[in-house]
């Protein structure tokens, strides 16, 4: 359709599956890799988590990547979609991506695990604070 003023929410193009294939790297890879030595991909849920990103990346690198997991002509879907890229601080280094749903996460995390982005091999998880143990005082739960 036409698109609106917001034009730029849509990524004109996203990363394939094949090039997210060719820049990722190898199990054994991961392996001797310090940064994978402990890796937990955690509970599915439709947030991820992501580290050990080069300095150079900025929430638009993020966008051309995780950006495939999303239907931009579904305003919901637009909405979801959320980067958070640190750049500050301890926290240096790693973003928080809200996906559409758990199984966008889920496809998201298998294929980037580990591509290479400027020089270094992203990190991807599930997010962990994004499903807080029930309190039960409270009974509301965020997604």
């Amino acid at each position: 359709g036409p698109l609106g003023s917001d034009s730029d929410e849509m990524p004109s193009e996203c990363i394939s599956r094949r090039e997210l294939e060719k820049g990722r790297i190898s199990r054994e890879e991961m392996e001797t890799l310090s940064v994978f030595r402990s890796y937990e991909p955690g509970e599915p849920n439709c947030r991820i988590y992501v580290k050990n990103l080069a300095k150079h990346v900025q929430e638009k690198d993020l966008k051309y990547i995780f950006g495939r997991y999303v239907d931009f002509s579904s305003e919901t879907q637009r909405i979801m979609f959320d980067i958070r890229l640190m750049k500050e601080g301890r926290m240096k280094g790693q973003a928080f991506i809200g996906l559409p749903n758990e199984k966008a996460a889920a496809k998201a995390l298998k294929e980037a695990n580990g591509y290479v982005l400027f020089g270094k091999p992203m990190v991807v998880q599930f997010a962990r604070s994004a499903r807080p143990k029930q309190d039960p005082k409270e009974g509301k739960r965020k997604c």
